[in-house]
């Protein structure tokens, strides 16, 4: 280190002596925190005692800087383009691949050349505030005038990034995807376009004031104000498309708004002359400010502006070395999109949760429904199987068989207890969700959990109270209208191998099946969303010659009833086609990969049963009955756990009381069992303490 300090040349902006000096405080493990602190504060000392030294440095940081355009550095790293989601996609795998040529023009790729590993801002951020505003002022200590130019060097930089970033939120405010949600921006005047006139006339002022014009300028509040105002307007939008949907276009362009918004107040804070700007929302100045508290006794005091700066740096050293990482860019958008999605499975979710006994019974009855459907969609399953078909084309039979008896199960609104999983799970995160995760009323969303596992204990009892005797009534029927069993001893020896839990991969295949409940669930929420935001009411009620065959009242109900269902039919239909095609999937690829579904398992065990003309040991029978439990099981955690985890993340939820949730419900079970399994008939109203729906929390805005 002190090698490169004798080297560094205060008359030359080359940046190879920047690029040796960060590779000698760099440690070799990211996360060695020691090391990386020790390594600032040995140049902290060395630059103390050599003022020569401190000086030189100085000044070459300043010509390295003064060489290089600043303004993209604030309106590009960090801040989403507006060039479209698949777009900025492309870009990051292509430059993930094969990263863009660098020059000496912008200080963004000076910064590519320093800071070249993507774990820097790691060891950079882990380095107190406190070090580097010491650093900072043992560096500047003797401030002397340079040929490179007067006065701060960055602030050119920043103010033609405000302008830029101002023109942006302006054209981004007025997009059709936007003002279709909130046309008030057409009526009125809208704030994205004020804002704009107003940091216009702020930054001319601005310039008249470096020139000498003029003595003082007004402070930013004002414009302050109109960024509120745009953030008002988003976070409208945001509430209306968890109820009228939404589309990526629509996800990136909020995202892309409220980080260029967010980076407008931080750099009109540090721009501001009158000092007494607020910072910004997402920085927090004054924690800086107290842990900056510097040891060295002739160190300057910290102000906010300096706590203000070192923040916005660490920042954009974060984003320099994410900028082309895919991730964060599903991170910052698919999260919202996600949020809309199991939002509308949320809601569906609510029919799935009985409030007393008697929403009890009404679930029974209902799963009892779907029940006796699948009882004859496993028997057409065993009879397509003997037409020995070509693999694809029985694929395709077993999917519509499937698809079609699972769509009309929903036509007829009786209950499949798999499909259930995946929409309470989103009624659960719903009350999970707490800003801060301690307001949540552990009572209530015990009591929320507790409905929730004694109405998916009633759906599996009214299922399998149906799927068993219907099934094994057919196979009866079957053998008394031809003569011969409808499956042969051997098949039905195979139908119980293919539910032993020990002997045959059922577990791993019913969690297969899980998945393929969970991507059901996914897809019934995309297509509710995508009903909501492609008004298909309204557009099926237009169709003229619909509307003459069948009437426009008729045509009407219709619209009403596709856009409020057709996410739970094509949910159906597709889940139809993952249980019907994975098998298939697996024998072409020669695979061990299938499904196991709880209710199919218990009708296929009746159908053997019957096959077997009841012969069957209690061991054997126990063992299936085993397995069939052990089946279910698999469908509803995995389904479940992952429809969860999916909307917590969706919701950004850190939720840390499941220990103690766990205790609440144990309590609850040794209080009354009876309760716990039956509930009351009379329960007290749930009442969750972060129902209503807040917003989610987007990358850069409040």
């Amino acid at each position: 280190m002190l090698a490169i300090l004798e080297r560094i040349d205060p008359y030359t902006s080359n940046i190879d002596l920047l690029v040796e000096l960060f590779n000698s405080l760099r440690p070799k493990r990211p996360h060695d925190n020691a090391t990386a602190i020790a390594n600032v504060r040995t140049l902290r000392q060395l630059l103390k005692g050599n003022a020569a030294q401190a000086r030189a440095l100085h000044e070459y940081v300043l010509r390295v800087l003064a060489a290089r355009r600043h303004a993209s550095l604030y309106t590009d790293i960090g801040v989403l383009s507006n060039s479209g989601f698949f777009t900025e996609l492309k870009r990051r795998i292509a430059y993930r691949m094969l990263p863009p040529a660098l020059g000496d023009e912008y200080l963004s790729d000076a910064l590519d050349q320093v800071l070249y590993l993507e774990t820097d801002h790691l060891w950079i951020s882990n380095v107190p505030a406190t070090d580097w505003l010491e650093l900072l002022d043992v560096l500047t200590a003797d401030e002397i005038e340079l040929a490179v130019g007067d006065g701060n060097i960055m602030l050119p930089g920043m103010l033609d990034a405000i302008r830029t970033l101002s023109y942006r939120v302006c054209a981004m405010g007025l997009e059709p995807e936007l003002t279709r949600f909130h046309n008030e921006i057409e009526v009125f005047q809208s704030p994205f376009m004020v804002q704009n006139t107003e940091v216009n006339a702020y930054l001319d002022a601005y310039t008249q004031l470096l020139q000498g014009s003029l003595e003082h300028i007004e402070d930013a509040r004002h414009l302050l104000v109109m960024l509120d105002q745009c953030d008002a307007v988003i976070v409208k939008i945001r509430k209306k498309a968890l109820y009228q949907g939404t589309s990526i276009a629509l996800t990136y362009l909020l995202v892309a708004l409220a980080q260029s918004i967010d980076r407008l107040r931080k750099l009109l804070f540090l721009v501001d002359t009158s000092g007494e700007l607020p910072g910004s929302i997402n920085v927090d100045i004054a924690a800086i400010t107290v842990d900056a508290t510097p040891d060295l006794i002739d160190a300057r005091p910290v102000s906010r502006r300096r706590a203000g700066a070192v923040a916005l740096a660490l920042e954009l050293i974060r984003a320099h070395n994410h900028k082309y990482k895919v991730s964060d860019l599903f991170t910052d958008n698919i999260n919202l999109l996600a949020r809309n999605v199991t939002e509308n499975a949320s809601r569906t979710g609510e029919h799935y949760i009985a409030e007393n006994r008697r929403d009890m019974g009404a679930m029974f009855l209902s799963s009892a429904g779907a029940g006796v459907i699948i009882g004859f969609m496993a028997l057409f399953k065993i009879l397509m199987s003997y037409l020995r078909s070509a693999p694809l084309v029985e694929a395709f039979m077993f999917s519509m068989n499937y698809s079609i008896g699972f769509m009309f199960i929903h036509l007829l609104h009786f209950t499949v207890a798999t499909k259930q999983p995946a929409m309470t799970a989103s009624r659960i995160a719903a009350g999970l969700h707490s800003k801060d995760g301690r307001n949540i009323d552990l009572d209530s969303m015990a009591e929320l959990i507790n409905k929730v596992f004694r109405t998916q204990n009633m759906a599996v009892l009214g299922n399998m109270a149906t799927a068993i005797p219907t099934a094994w009534l057919i196979a009866l029927g079957y053998h008394a209208i031809t003569g011969h069993h409808l499956v042969s001893p051997e098949k039905a020896m195979h139908l119980l191998h293919d539910i032993d839990p020990i002997g045959s991969p059922a577990i791993f295949y019913a969690m297969i099946a899980g998945v393929c409940l969970f991507v059901a669930g996914l897809i019934s929420g995309y297509y509710d969303n995508q009903a909501l935001y492609t008004r298909w009411a309204q557009r099926i009620a237009q169709l003229r010659g619909l509307g003459r065959v069948i009437g426009q009242e008729r045509l009407q109900r219709l619209g009403l009833y596709l856009e409020n269902n057709l996410g739970g039919l094509m949910g159906n239909f597709y889940f139809g086609i993952l249980l019907g095609t994975i098998g298939t999937l697996g024998f072409l690829l020669g695979l061990p990969i299938d499904i196991r579904h709880i209710t199919f398992s218990a009708a296929n065990f009746a159908t053997a049963l019957v096959g077997l003309d009841h012969n069957m040991s209690w061991q054997l029978a126990v063992k299936s009955l085993s397995g069939i439990f052990a089946i279910g099981t698999a469908n509803l955690l995995v389904s479940f756990g992952l429809a969860l985890w999916v909307a917590l993340r969706s919701r950004q939820v850190r939720f840390k009381h499941g220990l103690q949730l766990l205790k609440i419900l144990g309590k609850r079970f040794v209080k009354s069992p009876i309760m716990f399994f039956f509930g009351s008939n009379n329960p007290p109203p749930l009442a969750l303490a972060d129902d209503v729906l807040d917003s989610l929390p987007i990358k850069g805005h409040k």
